[in-house]
């Protein structure tokens, strides 16, 4: 599937690896990144309600989607810093030396990565519905855990992982757009059946990069924490208020890495892009505006 009225085109960032990049607009340019379970197309109400007056690049991650997958050699492979590094070398090789990014879930991760490592390239950051890696992980202790049990399954060295999640693709994936989405309607059948498909085709890439978060992603954020490192950009964070179930500060956590935050609680479910486009796409603006 494709988000209809943009150009397609592939892109390559990094030796042999090339990323599949949706494109349409005008103006000042901005990257919409996506998250899991998912491909570009989460982004394809706000994409089009952007490109009016925006140049619009909306890719599939290195892993994920139509983009290139390889084989995860050393474990920095799919590295938040790898992945961010794609984007930066993405938006440079279509002619922007400089642009707003904005990712959900994984997305976000590689979006926060990719603002602390090249805060010249990155103008603006929007993360939506994530904390950082380091204060992920320091939330999910305990029996909160249980919660994001994906994040401790995928974790675990090469091999069985992959082998329990390729046992029931579809029930594994479909769990995760069922569980986190309030509205169903938002991803109807045809979306749905594209994200699945996508995901069982791309298993292996998937476990590494979230097997990058409990390793190379958390040493990384932990050097920057430690150096004092934070982000000098305007920085919009959408986040769901997840009560009792999930008691953290999420502001007080975002302030510590982002002086110009503005932080907004939102009342949808996890795929607020598509749940609520026009929440985003007015939070996207205002920060735009910054």
């Amino acid at each position: 599937m494709q988000i209809s009225g943009f150009d397609y085109s592939r892109v390559a960032v990094d030796g042999d690896v090339a990323l599949n990049v949706a494109m349409a607009g005008s103006g000042p340019p901005i990257v919409l990144l996506h998250g899991f379970p998912q491909t570009h197309l989460i982004w394809r109400h706000v994409a089009a309600d952007l490109a009016a007056d925006h140049t619009v690049l909306v890719p599939d991650l290195r892993g994920y989607g139509d983009s290139d997958k390889p084989a995860d050699q050393d474990g920095e492979t799919y590295s938040k810093r790898t992945m961010g590094d794609d984007i930066v070398a993405m938006a440079a090789a279509l002619g922007h030396d400089s642009f707003a990014l904005a990712g959900h879930d994984r997305g976000a991760l590689v979006a926060f990565r990719a603002a602390m490592d090249h805060p010249a390239t990155i103008t603006h950051l929007a993360a939506l519905d994530v904390l950082p890696t380091l204060d992920m992980w320091e939330v999910m202790r305990g029996t909160l855990g249980a919660i994001g049990f994906h994040l401790y399954l995928m974790a675990q060295p090469p091999g069985l992982p992959e082998q329990l999640i390729a046992a029931a693709p579809d029930l594994f994936f479909g769990h995760f757009l069922d569980l986190w989405t309030r509205d169903p309607d938002a991803i109807p059948p045809d979306v749905r059946a594209a994200y699945l498909k996508a995901s069982r085709e791309a298993i292996p890439s998937i476990v590494a990069d979230y097997r990058a978060s409990a390793t190379v992603d958390k040493a990384h954020d932990e050097a920057d924490r430690a150096a004092g490192n934070r982000l000098g950009m305007p920085v919009t964070v959408l986040q769901q208020d997840w009560g009792d179930v999930l008691p953290y500060d999420a502001v007080g956590l975002w302030r510590e890495w982002a002086a110009d935050l503005e932080h907004q609680t939102i009342t949808t479910g996890h795929f607020v892009a598509e749940e609520s486009p026009e929440t985003v796409t007015t939070a996207l603006r205002a920060l735009l505006a910054r």
